[in-house]
């Protein structure tokens, strides 16, 4: 046999033994997938309680208007009551810090990947001009597969039609899937690689794009990774009340100071040549 032949049947073989690999390790992903959706279930349904309405409205002054988009943790989807959802929490907290009302405009679907953005703003009035947007998006692109590029390209479209209208934006990166215990190894590690990977993308492009980005993996991902029986809901998916207000804790900061009520918090990367509007 010549040494071409020999080296020709050795390729073979390795791409062979890679092809199987490669096939075994997707069949054993697509089968813990299925096995994490079924102990996930949907116990909390599909709607998130409705906490559109004018927060702390007997402050003085016109109402600071709030618009939350993105996926189910942006909804709100697992708090028990409305002002426990993630958008009433921040639009609480805005309302302190600015001594004004705030006007809550939640326009977040549940189940929503980043493509969905777009259909989210399109349900808008043209006329409507929010003082600030905060979009959380990025799990259901990572459970569904979607190509970083593509769900960072959707959300770098959402942030410049906001920007466009004068509004300022604030993105809550992806949080870190490592931390859902009913999803099983290796699909976890899988997971949570993936979400850190689509959390940078995004926070990269946010601030090349005009936002301001926090990094929920770092300011709140701690919690839901060493308590995770409270910072999660009943589907142990979700956030759980307490989980909303430490996510609500984390992104105020710079809700509040990108419009130049306080200081951004170090969890914050600004928009590229911006600084802090309160310094």
């Amino acid at each position: 046999m010549s040494r071409i032949t020999t080296r020709v049947l050795w390729g073979a073989a390795v791409v062979g033994a890679v092809a199987t690999t490669a096939l075994a390790a997707r069949t054993l992903l697509d089968r813990q997938a299925a096995q994490a959706r079924r102990l996930i279930g949907k116990p909390l349904g599909e709607d998130a309680l409705e906490a559109d309405r004018v927060w702390r409205r007997k402050l003085e002054g016109d109402p600071i208007e709030l618009l939350v988009l993105g996926d189910s943790i942006a909804a709100g989807l697992g708090a028990q009551r409305r002002k426990e959802t993630l958008g009433a929490r921040l639009a609480i907290g805005l309302a302190k810090k600015a001594k004004r009302p705030v006007r809550l405009r939640t326009a977040a679907v549940v189940g929503s990947e980043s493509s969905a953005l777009g259909a989210q703003l399109d349900e808008l009035a043209d006329d409507y001009r929010p003082d600030v947007a905060v979009i959380i998006v990025g799990g259901n692109d990572i459970t569904h597969r979607v190509a970083v590029s593509t769900a960072v390209r959707h959300l770098v479209v959402a942030i410049e039609r906001l920007r466009a209208r004068g509004v300022q934006v604030v993105v809550g990166s992806c949080p870190d899937l490592g931390a859902l215990r009913p999803v099983p190894q290796p699909l976890r590690s899988l997971g949570s690689r993936m979400s850190r990977q689509l959390a940078d993308a995004q926070e990269d492009a946010a601030v090349g794009a005009g936002a301001y980005a926090v990094s929920l993996r770092h300011a709140v991902g701690p919690f839901f990774i060493s308590q995770p029986d409270e910072m999660f809901s009943l589907d142990r998916f979700h956030p759980s009340p307490l989980g909303y207000r430490r996510t609500a804790e984390a992104l105020l900061p710079a809700v509040a100071g990108a419009l130049g009520y306080g200081r951004t918090s170090a969890a914050t990367r600004h928009p590229t040549g911006e600084s802090d509007p309160a310094r």
